[in-house]
């Protein structure tokens, strides 16, 4: 009889090659010291690596209100059908809806969690779901626990995509988009996306996490910097850990779409609400993503800054108009020690390899916001263009 394998020696044998390969992750703890600087290992660094794009996450006016609503309740202590949806989440997910136009909002303690509730609650067995190559994980995850037939289309490839949509003219369709990639800081023809998606009865989804805040008057997004009405996109997914300065996420729909994932989702309905202080924090949040536009003008300023530097340097940046600025390496290792040298030189920005980016396409993903002085994103291009000069080969 032979012997039944160990899952666990399975999982220990795929990390010892993950190490040998140069691509297992490790948790680095970080001492915020203010809105761009962390103490890591003993080093002050200015922080490039923060999807904080605005920079709220350290902002006093929000912080105040997180903490005058913590002292009054601390946590939910239940799911939100079951005791744990309080008046503060219900006036939260009223003024987002009223703020983007959209009929209702359902409130998340994280886009992932969103994300693996409403796709597996919109779709299951029989039916399709279209969706970009370069799309995040959680998208992806939703519609591979859903049971439907997962279909990727080259990215930003809508030939492609309708191709793949017009072989299957029989099957329930959703068809899924991030606005902005999260890696790459490009983004997705909504406009085309939702002509598509009209032409082919499909419904769709577009999660604009790394958009809301930033683009769009107010900053309501990309959405809504595409002029597209939401019955153009009636599916909104965003999350509040980037330009909202906090965590967690909503899906933004008609009405009676969301009351029907009341009773479906079942990430929503076996899940600990967020805590009602949260959402108060995040009600100031919204005030001040929506009154926001010195900031989003201060953060334009200084992504055309880099970029000018960067063409002037020869740094190979992707393009992007966002504040997701990658620098594409190729190499993982190279990747890692052009990261650990600017480290040394005082600059945080994180090596991103595969799987989370294709092989061969390993990158510095540089982040900024609006909380970073010119003076600062001048001294990480000019490290930088040092850095790429010198050759940095591995260790």
């Amino acid at each position: 009889m032979s012997e039944r394998p160990n899952p666990l020696a399975a999982l220990l044998k795929r990390q010892q090659r993950r190490q040998e390969l140069r691509l297992a992750r490790a948790l680095h703890p970080i001492e915020w010291l203010d809105a761009t600087r962390v103490r890591v290992d003993g080093r002050e660094l200015i922080n490039f690596a923060s999807n904080d794009y605005l920079g709220l996450a350290a902002d006093p006016e929000l912080g105040a209100a997180f903490a005058a609503a913590a002292a009054r309740r601390g946590g939910s202590g239940a799911s939100p059908l079951i005791c744990g949806y309080t008046k503060a989440h219900e006036a939260l997910a009223g003024e987002l809806a009223t703020w983007l136009g959209y009929e209702r909002v359902l409130l998340f303690s994280s886009g992932y969690q969103c994300a693996l509730a409403v796709i597996p609650a919109l779709i299951g067995r029989g039916a399709l779901c279209l969706m970009d190559r370069l799309c995040h994980a959680c998208l992806i995850d939703g519609a591979r626990l859903s049971g439907a037939k997962l279909l990727r289309y080259r990215h930003l490839d809508l030939g492609h995509a309708e191709t793949l949509l017009a072989g299957r003219p029989q099957q329930p369709a959703l068809i899924v988009s991030d606005a902005v990639f999260s890696m790459d800081g490009d983004e997705a023809p909504l406009a085309e996306l939702a002509a598509l998606a009209a032409r082919e009865r499909a419904l769709l989804l577009v999660d604009d996490a790394h958009g809301l805040g930033v683009l769009g008057p107010e900053g309501r997004g990309s959405v809504a910097e595409a002029g597209l009405a939401p019955h153009a996109v009636p599916l909104l997914m965003d999350t509040f850990g980037k330009s909202f300065g906090l965590a967690g996420a909503f899906l933004a729909g008609p009405a009676e779409l969301i009351e029907a994932l009341l009773s479906e989702a079942r990430g929503l309905i076996y899940s600990t609400a967020p805590p009602p202080a949260h959402a108060e924090a995040l009600r100031v949040a919204l005030a001040l993503v929506r009154e926001g536009e010195a900031r989003r003008q201060k953060l334009r300023g200084l992504i055309e800054r880099f970029r000018a530097l960067a063409a002037a340097w020869s740094i190979p940046l992707l393009p992007s108009r966002t504040p997701i600025q990658p620098v594409l390496l190729g190499d993982a290792e190279r990747a890692l020690a052009v990261s650990s040298r600017l480290q040394a030189m005082g600059f945080l920005v994180p090596a991103i390899r595969p799987p989370t980016v294709p092989a061969g396409t390993a990158r510095l993903r540089v982040s900024l916001s609006a909380a970073h002085e010119e003076a600062e994103v001048e001294a990480l291009a000019t490290a930088l263009a040092e850095v790429l000069a010198e050759g940095t080969k591995p260790a």
